[in-house]
């Protein structure tokens, strides 16, 4: 698990933040990034960006008067595996 302080980059941390994630955390392990709350439309976009990226929001909570936490695990997205009959296959040819 790791820390990365966001707090400096005011709103602009979202590209930070999912380069970290690609980067610098593993797979399977976890990453704590703590942010300016600002209007609160910080944590809704990163929320939806952690999302949209394929990783998964473990937790988000208020930190304090000013600063978010968010906590998030980096995991391989799954791989669906579709099974069909050779007649359904042969149907869709």
């Amino acid at each position: 698990m790791k820390r990365y302080d966001l707090r400096p980059l005011k709103d602009k941390f979202y590209d930070r933040m999912l380069e970290l994630m690609k980067t610098d955390i593993k797979d399977e392990e976890n990453a704590i990034f703590i942010f300016e709350i600002g209007d609160f439309s910080h944590i809704q976009k990163s929320s939806d960006m952690i999302y949209d990226a394929g990783y998964t929001l473990m937790n988000s909570i208020k930190f304090n008067e000013v600063d978010w936490t968010l906590v998030v695990k980096k995991i391989k997205p799954e791989t669906k595996v579709i099974e069909v009959s050779d007649d359904e296959a042969k149907k869709e040819i």
